[in-house]
């Protein structure tokens, strides 16, 4: 995403007539250049090596005995649920007697570091293994009246943090052909900035107010964009798409199959019928109602809002031959109304006692771009979290199915040109997003191993909570302190002030709006309400 984009100054743009200007598509590459250079598919090896490394952590660091200490917590846990009010004073004698009698196993054996014995006549804790990683990947914490509470027990953490993703993104860089040495000089910035959300959001009286650590990533980056403007040499570190794609990856691990196909088939009606149905409504709005001269520019705001923002914005332009400053209006749009929903439609869904699954339905159904979905998500919890990015990837299916779609529109009704290039079957798959296959592949993955593997649970569950869902809230933050430093209002102003194509992006949007939220509803809280219950 570029921050320095043309803008067009009556708000509307004549049709397409410099070829130069035309924001055509790059020559296909190989699927082994692709693989090896595009950003998607780095999102997946990033991604899949992360899992691969946390995964090997917690099995290789997996006590010996850790199916009878399993077993014996759960055979506690039950006991103590089966306990009523009628025998609890029994109870209480049993268990005392059973303290005073029952012999001690050795704490180095039971790998009781993650245990904890309670003083008498008190229930010891559920026993829960824990990553060995835990300690090396942390985020600031909790803190009231001294700052340094926050980052006191885990700045061995955040070191950590730091060291993986910098030494990570440095290579990735380097393999897809860009400065590894840039992006080292610039990316200890980047992450001070997210670190200082971090700390912000940990402070107990703005933790009480659910001030989460997207909203002060997204203020830190503005701040600065807008007031001394976003340094030059920060700019290889931003990296908004790749850090999201690579959480979203990484989220993968953490919805489990059977999830994802429960929230998957409503989430299809959401994003499949709602997303043609404003696309097409929108387009004709523009051209009938308000007759915008440029069709194009038309095309590429309705695909932009009603699609995936900047991803299909650039998809449908190049399918409809637009123009490039057509391209930079309707991603400029896109970008200053993404900023503006993702930070009041969590609070709207707040404020008026939304259920999350619903709330992040709507959010995965109407937020433009999928960082900003998944960031938006996250304010509400995980449950919301799961739901809006699940809603919003299948959403982005129909990325290469509009750019297809568009291009024979194009060819056979708006050009009418017989020797004009023949659009293949192929063009969906080059503007397919990959990285929705990595989350489904490793959705997949974890799911076998959860199901089938011997403590599967006990070890996906101390990967994920020891490690990789920690390195993706930190993508996550990244990603918003870069969306922040790439959202300039000065730049945007122009760009908003007035004109039929601001007319037409708030009109469509609000349609998306109404229309997903009305769906969402029918198809989460009614037809699959009990499918999609957590």
């Amino acid at each position: 995403m570029n921050s320095n984009r043309p803008s067009a100054e009556n708000g509307d743009t004549g049709p397409a007539d410099d070829d130069a200007t035309l924001a055509t598509p790059p020559p296909r590459p190989s699927l082994w250049k692709d693989m090896t250079t595009n950003e998607d598919w780095w999102a997946i090896w990033c991604a899949a090596l992360l899992l691969l490394i946390a995964f090997a952590a917690v099995w290789i660091g997996q006590p010996e005995n850790l199916s009878e200490l399993v077993a014996e917590s759960a055979t506690e846990e039950v006991s103590s649920v089966e306990t009523t009010p009628e025998n609890a004073a029994s109870s209480l004698e049993e268990a005392d007697e059973s303290i005073e009698t029952e012999d001690t196993e050795s704490t180095e054996d039971a790998g009781s570091d993650q245990t904890e014995t309670k003083a008498d006549g008190e229930q010891e804790e559920p026993y829960e293994y824990a990553s060995p990683l835990k300690p090396y990947l942390a985020k600031p914490g909790k803190w009231t009246d001294n700052p340094l509470d926050a980052i006191s027990s885990s700045w061995q953490g955040i070191l950590g943090v730091f060291l993986v993703i910098s030494a990570l993104f440095a290579f990735a860089n380097q393999m897809r052909g860009k400065s590894a040495s840039a992006f080292l000089a610039a990316f200890p910035v980047v992450f001070l900035l997210a670190t200082l959300a971090y700390w912000m959001s940990g402070q107990s009286v703005v933790k009480a107010y659910n001030l989460e650590y997207a909203l002060w990533a997204l203020l830190v980056g503005l701040i600065i964009s807008n007031t001394i403007g976003t340094p030059d040499f920060l700019r290889p570190a931003i990296s908004t798409e790749f850090f999201i794609k690579t959480g979203l990856v990484l989220l993968g691990a953490e919805v489990l199959m059977s999830r994802l196909l429960a929230l998957g088939l409503p989430g299809v009606f959401v994003a499949w019928l709602v997303t043609p149905v404003v696309l097409i409504t929108t387009y004709w709005f523009g051209q009938k109602i308000l007759k915008i001269k440029s069709k194009s520019l038309n095309m590429v705001i309705s695909a932009d809002m009603s699609v995936c923002g900047v991803s299909a914005a650039i998809a449908t332009a190049a399918a409809c031959k637009a123009k490039k400053e057509e391209l930079s209006l309707s991603i400029g749009l896109s970008l200053g109304f993404t900023v503006i929903m993702m930070a009041v439609m969590p609070a709207v869904i707040t404020a008026v006692g939304m259920d999350p699954i619903l709330g992040g339905a709507w959010l995965g159904g109407t937020i433009d771009a999928t960082g900003a979905v998944a960031a938006a998500g996250a304010v509400l919890g995980d449950e919301a979290l799961e739901v809006a990015a699940t809603v919003k990837m299948i959403q982005n299916i129909l990325i290469g199915v509009t750019a297809f779609c568009v291009a024979i529109y194009w060819v056979t009704f708006v050009e009418r040109d017989p020797a004009g290039p023949k659009i293949g079957i192929s063009e969906i798959w080059y503007r397919f997003p990959k990285f929705v296959l990595g989350f489904v592949s490793m959705s997949i993955l974890f799911s076998i191993l959860y199901s089938y593997m011997t403590n599967g649970p006990e070890l996906i569950n101390a990967m994920i909570g020891g490690s990789t869902k920690t390195l993706r809230g930190w993508f996550f933050c990244l990603a918003f302190v870069s969306i922040g430093l790439e959202t300039n209002f000065r730049q945007l102003l122009p760009q908003l002030k007035g004109g039929k194509p601001l007319v037409l992006y708030v009109c469509g949007q609000s349609l998306n709006l109404v229309l997903t939220l009305v769906v969402a509803y029918l198809m989460f809280k009614v037809v699959f309400a009990d499918t999609v219950a957590p």
